[in-house]
């Protein structure tokens, strides 16, 4: 049995981005440093800020490190295209937004590759974790939007009347596929899930500065040449029931070419779920409630929210046990 095979957990990744907050330590639990502190990268294989693993044999050694190392045991055979690339195809993170983000859209994959040195797109999702009251996000554009309205409205500053505002609460799910016009404004917590990349394109930025007091740029360029405007007042997405028994409910939230993400609502301790690691796909299972543990052929690892856990393509039959009440996501590469 290879001893860098087993259920890895890693140190997170912050940045600190002029929208930030402390959140992520007074509503969660987290331990942050000084300042403020936007995003918390809980899984990440990026160039920029791969998470390191906290434990076992290969702690201390990044997950861009490890991917190149295991390959194809611990991402599997669906992401074989991904790894001859170099890349882990996945990234998670937890959003804490004190002030709007920048309007924004992100690139398909074919449109980075020829325009930003080879890069992948981003198609993403949120889960809501907090939401102030009156909370919104900003989803897609209002009727009759086109290229030359977008355009005209962004050069004469009145680009907020041109934008979607979807109110939303705990537990909504947002997809949100490349081409898609969006924003999170202040007062939310997310959990996202994204294509291993970081191309943004940013539209609009609220007339304000960037950390040196000098406004950030825009890109309306590239942004217009990928915005889809049939993405109009689109609204958040419907979970589907996977399966319910007295010990659990299972939901699909989103799938996707790029990942296929699922809800489990654990109702009471003791309750379980049965899975294996054969070799086709890593899978991601992150707590968002409650405390339970990975049981497997090593030492259980144990798990309390919020934390997120990569299990190896090729880990072999686990379990996910709750001690108490708790709800997980479950995300891997689908077929």
């Amino acid at each position: 049995m290879n001893e860098n095979i087993y259920p890895l957990t890693f140190t997170p990744v912050f940045r600190d981005y002029i929208w930030g907050g402390r959140n992520l330590e007074t509503r969660f639990g987290r331990a942050l440093p000084p300042g403020i502190v936007a995003e918390s990268w809980e899984i990440s294989g990026h160039a920029s800020s791969s998470t390191p693993v906290d434990h076992g044999p290969l702690a201390g050694r990044t997950l861009l490190e490890i991917t190149r190392q295991l390959g194809l045991e611990l991402v599997g055979i669906r992401s074989w295209a991904m790894l001859e690339r170099g890349k882990f195809p996945l990234l998670v993170k937890l959003l804490d937004a004190n002030q709007p983000l920048s309007v924004q859209v992100h690139p398909p994959d074919d449109y980075a590759i020829e325009h930003e040195n080879g890069d992948l797109g981003k198609t993403e999702m949120w889960y809501v974790l907090h939401a102030e009251k009156d909370a919104y996000i900003i989803y897609g554009l209002k009727p009759d939007v086109t290229p030359e309205s977008f355009r005209q409205a962004i050069e004469t500053n009145t680009v907020e009347k041109t934008l979607h505002k979807l109110p939303v609460k705990p537990g909504d799910v947002i997809f949100i596929p490349t081409g898609t016009v969006h924003a999170l404004m202040e007062g939310l917590v997310m959990t996202e899930i994204q294509q291993n990349s970081d191309t943004t394109y940013r539209v609009y930025d609220w007339g304000r500065g960037g950390a040196e007091g000098k406004p950030r740029p825009l890109h309306i360029d590239k942004a217009l040449a990928v915005t889809n405007f049939d993405m109009v007042e689109p609204g958040p997405t419907i979970p589907q029931l996977l399966e319910e028994t007295h010990e659990a409910r299972r939901e699909l939230l989103v799938s996707c070419p790029y990942f296929h993400t699922e809800k489990f609502t654990f109702k009471q301790a003791g309750a379980s779920f049965a899975g294996q690691g054969d070799g086709r796909t890593f899978e991601i299972w992150g707590i968002l409630t409650g405390q339970g543990r990975i049981n497997w052929t090593g030492h259980p690892v144990e798990l309390s929210a919020i934390r997120f856990v990569l299990l190896p393509a090729t880990l072999g039959d686990f379990e996910i046990e709750v001690t108490e009440p708790a709800v997980f996501l479950r995300v891997f590469m689908p077929e």
